[in-house]
């Protein structure tokens, strides 16, 4: 039965950006030096914000694990969880662009999945998640 046309929302480009500034501050307030990255529903970055002195490796790191919340709408420190208790999960880290580390969280906007954030760089996956909590906590209220 086809449908035809299918309509989907989305994160826009102004609300993903101050959701990785917001990721960004959260960390350098703590003294962390980190890059946010937010995609949309299907993965594809929107805003990318690295802070200064933040190693390089933070941004792939923080695009990975956005990528692997949005396109599994659940965090990475469940998924990780999941690899541990659950053996017939235990490939999933092998997908293609997964990062299985804390940092990464969906965006919703109610229970739809709207998009993700992923931050890489401080010390520890729940330090990481902390700081996305932050970015979508900064954007919440004008996500419906």
């Amino acid at each position: 039965m086809a449908q035809g046309l299918v309509t989907e929302r989305t994160i826009s480009a102004s609300l993903a950006a101050e959701a990785a500034a917001a990721a960004v501050e959260a960390c350098a307030s703590r003294g962390y030096r980190v890059a946010a990255t937010v995609v949309d529903r299907s993965g594809v970055v929107r805003a990318v914000l690295r802070a200064d002195g933040a190693g390089p490796h933070t941004v792939p790191s923080s695009r990975a694990k956005a990528y692997t919340a949005a396109t599994m709408r659940t965090g990475t420190s469940q998924i990780l969880e999941t690899v541990r208790t659950n053996p017939g999960a235990a490939r999933l880290p092998d997908i293609e662009g997964f990062l299985v580390v804390g940092g990464g969280m969906p965006i919703r906007a109610g229970d739809e999945v709207v998009g993700a954030i992923g931050v890489g760089g401080a010390p520890g996956g729940h330090l990481d998640d902390q700081c996305a909590e932050a970015g979508i906590a900064r954007i919440r209220e004008r996500l419906n």
